[in-house]
């Protein structure tokens, strides 16, 4: 594997965790991602939209409802200057509205992603990938998007064999 880049969207404070609300100093993707960057080596990258989400879950819930509904792009803090450094780019991410949070698609539209591999790596409470894998080969053309890793969210921290197996596996 070339020079490798681990860009996600995270959430920390209130979350729904193992059906019940549960304040997260550390986002569940969060983990993950630095996971990934220490088996990969890679270089992480935060996505963050200019203004935070609501602090409370269900009122976060309806932000990301309201910009899935109008399929608005988010604005965001800042962009990489770069990404023709990365071969392999590990793309992570909550899965909201069953698919990438809208500030994603934000980040991931503004690049040439043309020969880039891709491998998307999602939390969530049993949702799985839902539809984010479709979303990311329209998001991203040019790029072959990898088998998607899903983890359920409230396991994020003891999820580090699973990762390593994917990491792995990527790869070939």
């Amino acid at each position: 594997m070339g020079k490798a880049l681990i860009v996600y969207f995270s959430r920390k404070g209130e979350n729904y965790w193992n059906g019940s609300m549960k304040n997260l100093e550390k986002g569940n993707t969060e983990i993950v991602a630095e996971m990934i960057a220490e088996l990969t080596g890679g270089e992480l990258f935060e996505v963050k939209r200019i203004t935070d989400y609501a602090a409370e879950y269900r009122k976060c819930v309806e932000e990301a409802k309201e910009e899935f509904q109008t399929g608005v792009r988010p604005e965001i803090k800042t962009f990489k200057e770069s990404i023709d450094d990365y071969d392999t780019v590990f793309v992570g991410f909550p899965n909201w509205c069953g698919t990438m949070p809208m500030v994603m698609f934000t980040f991931l539209e503004h690049y040439d992603w043309s020969g880039k591999r891709i491998f998307p790596f999602c939390t969530n409470e049993g949702s799985g990938m839902g539809r984010s894998e479709d979303d990311l080969k329209k998001s991203c053309p040019g790029a072959t998007i990898g088998k998607g890793l899903s983890i359920h969210g409230a396991e994020a921290a003891q999820s580090r064999d699973k990762v390593e197996d994917w990491v792995k596996n990527t790869r070939q």
